[in-house]
């Protein structure tokens, strides 16, 4: 193989998720997805696409949504791009030994996840949402995370690191194709204009998810800033 032929595969999985780099969960969405016909870890434009359906590339990406924006950016010029992102409604903490070949405990944990988790990593692309060439699908999922109790992980695992990922099984799917498909986050009961506080008093959300939500309409275009009450900025759809 020529040099030049090297240099170009590396530059290749240097911009994208190989198959040696996947986790369960993403292997596991990818699989989900599919259908017969499909291309897996396709070159296109100097990146690796994880799967391809005709004219339609489809990046899966279970977390960081800022790691894949550039990459996103760039293909929406020219492709049209469907991004699948799960949300987790109920998970099992599974522990491992520190070889990870035996299974120590299985816990069901007691958070519960909805729909609008969406918007924790919405927010770092937003814009997106305006392209034509773009669309968003949400898998709602059951899964497990594996954890090792090495004393190498985070302090908020309690130095438990995670090793992997792995989806139990996808209870519903949903798709917002266009800006205004968000709208539905909005209560048909709320005032206009309305703030940050009438959303979470008509949503029962908390206010840093409100922020999120609001943020993320107003990048996309779906509201608009009309004013002002006091420190809080009013908005209208």
């Amino acid at each position: 193989m020529a040099d030049s032929e090297v240099a170009d595969k590396e530059s290749i999985r240097g911009n994208g998720i190989g198959i040696r780099n996947e986790r369960s969960l993403h292997a596991a969405l990818k699989q989900w997805y599919a259908q017969p016909g499909d291309c897996f870890e396709v070159p296109v434009g100097g990146f690796v696409i994880d799967l391809v359906r005709g004219e339609q590339l489809v990046e899966i990406q279970t977390r960081n949504f800022t790691a894949i924006r550039p990459k996103l950016q760039t293909l929406v010029q020219e492709h049209r791009v469907h991004m699948l992102h799960p949300i987790t409604l109920e998970k099992w903490i599974v522990q491992v030994d520190k070889s990870g070949g035996s299974t120590l405990s299985r816990r069901k944990s007691t958070t519960r996840g909805a729909l609008t988790d969406l918007f924790e990593e919405l927010v770092r692309l937003p814009e997106l949402m305006n392209h034509a060439n773009f669309s968003i699908e949400f898998p709602l999922i059951q899964e497990e995370e594996v954890r090792c109790k090495d004393g190498k992980g985070s302090k908020r695992r309690k130095r438990e690191s995670l090793k992997d990922r792995r989806l139990v099984s996808v209870v519903s799917s949903r798709v917002f194709s266009k800006n205004t498909d968000f709208l539905e986050f909005l209560p048909p009961t709320l005032p206009q204009p309305f703030s940050n506080k009438c959303l979470a008093k008509a949503t029962g959300l908390p206010m840093h998810r409100c922020r999120q939500i609001t943020y993320c309409l107003r990048k996309m275009d779906a509201i608009v800033v009309v004013g002002k009450r006091g420190n809080e900025l009013l908005y209208e759809w």
